[in-house]
């Protein structure tokens, strides 16, 4: 949260609407740039506004009674404000002139609380993530639309069938042309952002109860794919003459052996190549989706290809440690190299990531500590998903059981 250095208040009358020489008095809030008006529902005599006191500048009763008003309301504006900082929540102008209203429990509504969530998430989340936030919140406006018949709703209306609801929407949602049906874990995700934006609310006191509180989340078990040993090396083997593929094989193969996703890989440049604690250069860097450090021994066949675009025209000038590609072309050249190389399965950037994890590191006995720490996971749990699936491993662990039992 801000500090507050950007706070003011200030009095104004509206002198174009004035009747018989009578204007609306309002206060202006603005907080950080953000400013309400919020009507006084007092009138005063045009001729006797004072614009630069803020004040009637009259000596009658009436401009005395108005300008003690006027004073009371100011110190009242500001005990709030003092409090919304006592207790060190984020808050902005719009609920500093709810709680003056005492309407801060009743007037929020769900587009307030999307403006807000949006505001303050912009620059802790990547700029992906934030993406992925706003899909989900159209999917929220479109149900509110449907169910409603609303743009927006009361903050007060969210209740366990509102998640529910929410929920059977997703599940049946007709997709537009070329878009595929909402799976189960998609909606859970879906669902997961929502919960997140209402848990801000609940917490910053916007709603009085939790409707997540009795609602579980189905996540079903999916294994990620990848590539096996020999998928793998069919790719490394795969020879052409277009460019593009050749950067893009090696591309992919970086990160088979690193582990590195590709939104890493093009923010790689010299300064990330480290001699580490066994005096071999290591690859030291954070992820930019988490923010995580995460520091990699290269493994021969890394080096190798970091050498042979050293010099290359693609990197040179922009000092970067590889060529970089859009991310959509990226795997769009995939899947050309997937049919090239007879691999049957959904040849995706990411999958190189997968196969670090299994093929390069788990099926080759790395501990699983170890791998978490490469792939820059913050949970080991994350890493499991990973353990669950190297079947190859498995059965080689079983096969030295069977030979130590006999």
């Amino acid at each position: 949260m801000r500090t507050s250095s950007t706070f003011s208040i200030l009095f104004w009358v509206y002198g174009k609407r004035a009747v018989n020489n009578k204007a609306n008095i309002y206060i202006r809030v603005t907080l950080n740039g953000k400013r309400v008006n919020i009507s006084l529902k007092k009138k005063v005599n045009v001729s006797t506004w004072d614009e630069k006191l803020q004040r009637a500048n009259g000596t009658d009763k009436d401009s005395r009674i108005l300008n003690l008003y006027l004073n009371e309301v100011q110190s009242k504006v500001y005990r709030i404000y003092e409090d919304f900082k006592r207790e060190e929540v984020p808050f902005t102008s719009q609920m500093i002139k709810a709680k003056f209203l005492g309407e801060d429990k009743t007037r929020f509504s769900f587009q307030t609380l999307v403006d807000y969530y949006n505001e303050k998430m912009q620059h802790k989340l990547h700029k992906n993530t934030m993406g992925q936030y706003k899909t989900s919140q159209r999917y929220m406006t479109e149900y509110i639309l449907k169910e409603y018949r609303s743009t927006d709703i009361l903050l007060s209306k969210l209740d366990y069938g509102f998640v529910v609801g929410f929920e059977d929407f997703l599940r049946s949602y007709a997709p537009k042309s070329g878009q595929s049906k909402i799976g189960n874990n998609t909606a859970m995700k879906h669902i997961k952002r929502l919960r997140r934006m209402v848990t801000l609310a609940y917490r910053m006191n916007w709603i009085d109860r939790d409707p997540f509180v009795n609602f579980k989340m189905k996540i079903e078990k999916s294994e990620r794919g990848f590539l096996t040993t020999s998928e793998l090396q069919n790719i490394e083997d795969l020879s052409s003459s277009i460019e593009r593929l050749v950067i893009v094989k090696d591309l992919f193969i970086f990160s088979c052996y690193t582990g590195i996703s590709y939104s890493d890989i093009v923010k790689l440049t010299s300064d990330n190549i480290v001699v580490g604690v066994d005096g071999n250069p290591w690859i030291m860097s954070e992820r930019v989706k988490t923010g995580t450090p995460f520091k990699i021994p290269m493994l021969p066949k890394a080096e190798i290809l970091i050498d042979k675009y050293k010099d290359h025209y693609r990197t040179y000038e922009k000092m970067n440690l590889l060529p970089k590609l859009s991310n959509q072309k990226l795997n769009s050249y995939l899947k050309e190299i997937a049919d090239l190389c007879g691999i049957k399965k959904n040849l995706t950037f990411h999958m190189a990531r997968h196969t670090f994890a299994t093929t390069v590191t788990l099926s080759n006995g790395v501990p699983i500590e170890t791998v978490s720490k490469l792939l820059g996971h913050t949970k080991l749990a994350t890493t499991q998903i990973y353990a669950r699936v190297v079947e190859r491993k498995v059965s080689d662990d079983m096969h030295l059981l069977k030979m130590r039992l006999s």
